[in-house]
């Protein structure tokens, strides 16, 4: 088992890792919308979900994957009327269009919008 890390994503804001490589597969922590390069969250759904999706390439880049070999995802949503415009920018982003579950969360961290953990094979 091996850590994953990277500074072009958000460090873990708990006791816990960006993410792991196990065997063949990367597993990606929930990446929320925090762009790593100036801690800031952007406004509306849309552009949290893209920080989102950028994050969570950018730990499966540190682990030796990409998006295209993602097999499954978890998806949060603060508000399930956002479901249709995060789809929108999601869909942008997994185009190989793995296996997801997409659920409403009372509340994710930092307030944000959105947020989206990964499995990937490497």
């Amino acid at each position: 088992m091996t850590v994953i890390s990277t500074e072009k994503a958000p460090a873990a804001i708990g006791p816990y890792s960006q993410g792991i490589v196990s065997g063949n597969m990367a597993y990606c922590s929930g990446q929320i919308p925090v762009d790593p390069a100036t801690g800031s969250i952007p406004e509306g759904i849309a552009a949290q979900a893209e920080q989102s999706c950028k994050n969570v390439a950018a730990v499966l880049a540190a682990a030796g994957t990409g998006m295209e070999n993602v097999v499954k995802t978890t998806c949060f949503l603060q508000d399930m009327n956002d479901f249709a415009a995060f789809n929108e920018v999601y869909a942008k982003y997994f185009v190989s269009k793995p296996a997801r579950s997409c659920v409403a969360a009372r509340a994710l961290p930092k307030g944000v919008l959105c947020e989206i953990e990964a499995i990937a094979e490497i």
